[in-house]
């Protein structure tokens, strides 16, 4: 039976965050709390899916089929979705069997799991890749690797109106920039597009190069033919992907203590922090209003602490 669009269009509170450092160097700075719009369908990952639900809805499609790793954040919203709105979900897997936290909340929302080992999801880009998996799968529609895309950039663009529509509850008359965590940088993108040059957006690039963030952004934005593009990246990976190392462990955690706003060590932890290192450098002028994007994930923040204090024993 062909899926059915929800419709689910979720708002996030935005929220002014002080600490220290913050008012040390008189820069303001509001969380738009993407973490708190569902405790299953948390995060950037809605906005990114709803795009691609909307197309597989119109095409007749019965589900989803989409890749990530034994942690995916994206594959975990997926499946939860699937299991929440009454339609069939594949997740294609990276590596060999695995027994995270992640993959047995995707058995229990029951999605579909295929491993494909290393090798195989490094074939992903590849031209054929996809075609046995539309061929076993032909009631599914296929969506790229965290959403990524134009469409997942477009359902990411909303996010400049949630925003603006709540700078009064802050007594903000305008603000001067967004800074977010990027993994794949298809959220920036959206919010590149939705600001069409108003804003510049700052991207904490917490992958290492060789995960392309740069160049995904930019084919976004040439296929919108974006004209108006004010946006930045900078390293923001700590030397590594998936690494939590103990300045960035105490960072987190002194944060959370100080200001209650909980945080997960591979995207917004490292985003908040390269953040402190700027402002602390004196990048941005006394009186700056930025608004920093918490893009979720919380789901593998446990699994994450678990493995660093297990490597550091």
């Amino acid at each position: 039976m062909p899926l059915v669009d929800p419709h689910w269009a979720p708002k996030a509170p935005l929220q002014r965050l002080r600490l220290d450092w913050l008012v040390a160097a008189e820069v303001e700075l509001a969380v738009l709390r993407l973490d708190l719009i569902d405790p299953l369908i948390s995060g950037n990952k809605w906005f990114k899916l709803a795009p691609y639900l909307q197309v597989a809805c119109t095409a007749g499609a019965e589900g989803l089929i989409s890749l990530g790793g034994a942690h995916s954040n994206h594959l975990h919203a997926l499946a939860a979705a699937g299991k929440r709105f009454d339609f069939a979900t594949v997740g294609l897997l990276r590596g060999t069997p695995q027994d995270t936290p992640t993959v047995r909340d995707l058995q229990r929302f029951g999605m579909q799991l295929h491993w494909l080992g290393y090798g195989g999801y490094r074939a992903r880009h590849q031209p054929g890749f996809w075609a046995p998996w539309r061929e076993r799968y032909c009631n599914l529609h296929p969506v790229p690797e965290g959403g990524g895309g134009l469409p997942g950039a477009m359902g990411c663009s909303v996010l400049v109106s949630q925003v603006q529509e709540q700078l009064s509850v802050l007594g903000w008359p305008d603000y001067h920039g967004w800074w977010l965590a990027a993994g794949t940088g298809t959220t920036l993108a959206g919010l590149v597009l939705g600001e069409a040059g108003a804003h510049p957006v700052y991207g904490a690039v917490a992958v290492p190069d060789d995960h392309g963030v740069a160049q995904n952004v930019r084919a976004i934005l040439d296929e919108a033919q974006a004209a108006d593009c004010a946006y930045q990246l900078l390293d923001a990976s700590r030397g590594g992907f998936a690494k939590v190392d103990a300045a960035l462990l105490e960072f987190l955690l002194a944060s959370e203590a100080a200001s209650g706003l909980a945080l997960e060590p591979l995207y917004t932890a490292k985003a908040l922090m390269a953040l402190r290192q700027r402002v602390e450098a004196g990048y941005f002028e006394r009186g700056t209003r930025l608004v920093f994007v918490h893009t979720g994930g919380l789901q593998g923040r446990a699994a994450a602490l678990r493995q660093h204090a297990a490597e550091h024993q």
